[in-house]
């Protein structure tokens, strides 16, 4: 028994060894059939035409940049258009001529390294893939963007609010709208979720302006201070298009009454103004011996 068991294990091995052998042969005979150098050579092809067209489209976009910014300070020099809307079409210019060296380099390195874009588009299941992957959205941004500018809802260096969003118009792309809020955090919206705009930039505005005073005050005393105040600095700020306009005495409930003066500015000039008209009446009226109450002092802007 101990004699079989021994020639078994012998022929096991032996049948082990045979197959190993085989397949070492195999996959010996299955690498020495590859052209390594000719794998080498196209990858060493392939990496020197990538760099080669990587340093092309930069320096293409590099150019192409130049371009537009030679071009549109040409176009400020001799604008017919507003500042803002030269800027407006200048960032939208960039953002394109951005957009279309990715597209053609994209579809150079697809080419190099030999996908078929050619077909791949030619097909119409790559529509419903773009679909599948968010092109929804995208069209979507750039449909909305076209309709803002053809509008002219607003242009670069508006003061805006969308949504709850208020602040500067920054730039405008074919996929978002860039704002930067007043405490200077900028702000990227999708336009497709631009549904209600608020330009604030586009009319002059108003600044208003309430002195809260005790009841027992010479209004008749106030009146004539606050117009010699309003002639004294209204030169000085030509962003004011009308006023400042004195409406006097105004309930504001409770017993509190203010001095109410309106001043329209061009747009944006507004706090400006407020803010010296206010700092000069309560100076003035401070010295004049007029007691000026706690309340709340009623800065407000709208539009005219």
């Amino acid at each position: 028994m101990q004699l079989f068991y021994l020639k078994g294990s012998d022929s096991l091995t032996s049948s082990v060894s045979t197959q190993v052998s085989k397949q070492t042969n195999i996959f010996t005979r299955f690498l020495v059939k590859i052209d390594w150098d000719k794998i080498f050579s196209n990858m060493v092809a392939i990496t020197l035409s990538l760099i080669l067209l990587s340093i092309f489209f930069l320096i293409v976009h590099w150019f192409g940049k130049k371009i537009i910014i030679h071009s549109f300070k040409r176009a400020k020099i001799n604008d017919h258009l507003s500042t803002n809307r030269i800027s407006t079409i200048y960032t939208l210019s960039l953002n394109i001529f951005h957009y279309c060296i990715l597209f053609f380099y994209f579809y150079a390195i697809l080419s190099v390294i030999g996908i078929p874009v050619g077909t791949l588009i030619a097909g119409a299941g790559i529509f419903s893939v773009a679909l599948g992957l968010g092109a929804q959205g995208f069209v979507k941004d750039i449909v909305t963007g076209f309709f803002i500018l053809l509008e002219q809802q607003f242009d670069v260096g508006d003061e805006v609010k969308i949504d709850t969003v208020s602040g500067t118009i920054h730039a405008v792309g074919l996929r978002t709208t860039q704002i930067i809020d007043y405490d200077g955090t900028l702000h990227f919206i999708p336009n497709r979720n631009i549904t209600i705009v608020s330009n604030l930039s586009r009319n002059d505005m108003r600044a208003l302006i309430d002195i809260y005073f005790d009841p027992s005050s010479d209004i008749q005393k106030m009146t004539t201070i606050i117009k010699d105040i309003n002639q004294k600095l209204t030169p000085k700020y030509k962003e004011i298009t009308q006023g400042p306009t004195i409406l006097g005495t105004v309930d504001n409930g409770n017993g509190i009454l203010s001095f109410r003066v309106v001043i329209y500015t061009k747009n944006g000039a507004q706090y400006t103004v407020q803010r010296a008209f206010l700092t000069e009446y309560l100076e003035t009226l401070t010295q004049k011996g007029f007691k000026i109450n706690n309340s709340p002092v009623n800065l407000a802007a709208v539009s005219k």
